[in-house]
């Protein structure tokens, strides 16, 4: 079987509410997306969606067929190792956006290939996992408690707080949401790079005291240094090596330096599954948890539930809000039960419903 055409069809997302998590904001309502289609002379077909609200398609499209595409025709597509060594070397000019996209599909057709869900194909070890609720920035500690209360009433069994991004208005919010949910709700800070040594210090000090499950990325990612000292001061789980783009070689430093308790990763910023399964075996190897990154479409999080499936070291799934800045191009989305878990997907592949008929109504281009 070789692949005989990649074609990646850009669609308008529109709808997209205002959000912000970081000091960047998501204020445009329109993006696109780009269905990627990698087809056999077999006729099977995997599929894989390009892009994000704060990242369109159509900004990666024309490097994955210009530069990638000539790589992949005429290719075995269950030979994913090799193609992604090869991809590799060309991201000075491809982002690993595109090479994250080709790889779901590559596992995608390997899955309907097999006539098996991609969790089997990696090898199922769980079929359900809990959903944890994770906030955009809101304007004070009450819509916080608002939203917190309103996903534990729902049945979610835990909530990660994306903070105003001031120490010590971020000490109140926690505060706050704790004194709402209870002692014995599970709660998580994301603080998306916001403090010096210092802050960053006095915060996890406070969360560690109300019992938070744990702190994320309080430093800039590059700043090792003074994470290796945070850890060292404190007791409370750090998550980091979210953001840094790049495959399996950029997190040994990571572990060497004993700078983070778990790590993390996703799919457009690891270059896809093939990084993040191995990366999560590398933390295995250490005692250390995985958790998975929302991964910025409905495809990849998708993905990313095979993937949760078929790992030890994970614990919850990650579902960003809101979901109108989230979620697009599906029948169907998956969701949380009243019980606060997503289930494993049963279908070959990525065993997803694609909405085909609103990417038709909504294309702007066919890039071959």
């Amino acid at each position: 079987m070789k692949i005989d055409d990649v074609t990646l069809t850009i669609f308008t997302w529109d709808g997209i509410p205002a959000t912000r998590y970081h000091a960047g904001t998501i204020a445009d309502p329109r993006s696109n997306l780009g269905l990627l289609r990698i087809h056999t002379d077999a006729g099977l077909e995997g599929h894989a969606f390009l892009g994000a609200a704060t990242n369109p398609g159509a900004m990666d499209g024309p490097q994955l067929i210009r530069t990638l595409k000539p790589l992949l025709m005429g290719q075995d597509p269950l030979e994913r190792e090799r193609l992604l060594a090869q991809m590799r070397l060309m991201t000075r000019n491809v982002s690993y956006r595109t090479v994250g996209a080709i790889d779901v599909a590559l596992w995608d057709l390997a899955g309907k290939i097999a006539g098996l869900p991609i969790h089997a194909l990696m090898g199922t070890y769980r079929t359900s996992i809990i959903g944890y609720a994770s906030s955009q920035v809101l304007p004070d500690p009450a819509a916080y408690v608002d939203q917190a209360l309103e996903f534990k009433a729902n049945g979610w069994k835990a909530y990660k707080i994306h903070p105003p991004r001031i120490a010590e208005r971020d000490i109140k919010v926690c505060e706050a949401v704790r004194k709402a949910v209870g002692d014995d709700y599970r709660l998580m800070l994301d603080s998306t790079w916001s403090y010096d040594y210092p802050e960053a210090l006095r915060v996890g000090r406070a969360i560690e005291e109300m019992g938070y499950y744990w702190y994320e990325d309080p430093l800039m990612d590059e700043d090792i240094y003074n994470y290796v000292k945070l850890r060292q001061k404190l007791d409370i789980p750090i998550l980091a090596t979210e953001f840094p783009a790049g495959g399996l070689d950029t997190y040994p430093i990571w572990l060497t330096e004993r700078a983070t308790d778990y790590l993390r990763g996703d799919i457009p910023n690891k270059g896809g599954l093939t990084t993040m399964l191995k990366t999560a075996h590398l933390a295995e190897a250490f005692g250390l948890k995985y958790e998975i990154h929302h991964s910025g479409n409905s495809l990849n999080n998708v993905a990313n539930l095979h993937l949760c499936m078929a790992l030890r070291n994970t614990t919850m799934f990650e579902v960003l809000l809101p979901h109108g800045a989230h979620k697009y191009g599906m029948v169907t989305e998956i969701d949380i039960d009243k019980d606060g878990l997503m289930h494993a997907p049963t279908g070959p592949g990525l065993g997803a419903e694609i909405d085909f008929e609103l990417i038709a109504r909504k294309i702007e281009a066919v890039l071959r």
